[in-house]
């Protein structure tokens, strides 16, 4: 499935009901309306909703009489911003000098191919989402990746392995 699939796919998920708007009345209207706030307004609606989804998006262009497409241009500039809503837990590997030396993209595209996604996706589960960092300051213990907080060290394809089937276990309880 790729990326815009996977985008509509998610975003379907999101419904703006009444609650709803309400809530991004609220984050709208503490920035007074005013479009030269657009990324606290942003950043709040990511707060609320981990994510920026595309009809909270619309509305809030409605709301401050901008053009979707201007929020799109600004929200795209910023790397803070996500699309697609995270995994239930986020998968980070480190791709700084020390992990990659190590084989940490092997164990990168290892992730992509047990999981059927790529960095920056979600699992169609919504369990786990994808991202690449270049320092995670754990240099000795290369290549590493966290999962939410933990830090696993020294990864291998058969360590992954393991720790992708604990979290994928845990699920099932």
């Amino acid at each position: 499935m790729n990326s815009t699939a996977k985008e509509s796919q998610i975003d379907s998920k999101f419904i703006l009901d009444d609650k709803t708007k309400q809530k991004l009345d609220e984050i709208v209207n503490s920035a007074n309306k005013d479009k030269n706030n657009l990324i606290q307004i942003l950043q709040n609606i990511q707060d609320l909703f981990d994510y920026l989804p595309e009809t909270a998006l619309a509305y809030v262009a409605s709301q401050i009489d901008v053009t979707e497409h201007w929020i799109y241009g600004v929200a795209t500039f910023y790397s803070q911003f996500k699309f697609i809503k995270p995994g239930k837990h986020i998968i980070k590997v480190c791709m700084g000098t020390a992990c990659h030396v190590r084989g940490s993209n092997s164990i990168k595209e290892k992730i992509e191919t047990e999981l059927k996604i790529n960095v920056g996706e979600t699992t169609e589960d919504g369990l786990f989402s994808l991202e690449e960092v270049f320092c995670l300051g754990c240099c000795a213990l290369a290549p590493v990746m966290v999962i939410d907080d933990e830090v696993y060290g020294s990864v291998t394809s058969a360590k992954l392995k393991k720790i992708l089937n604990k979290y994928q276990k845990e699920e099932e309880k």
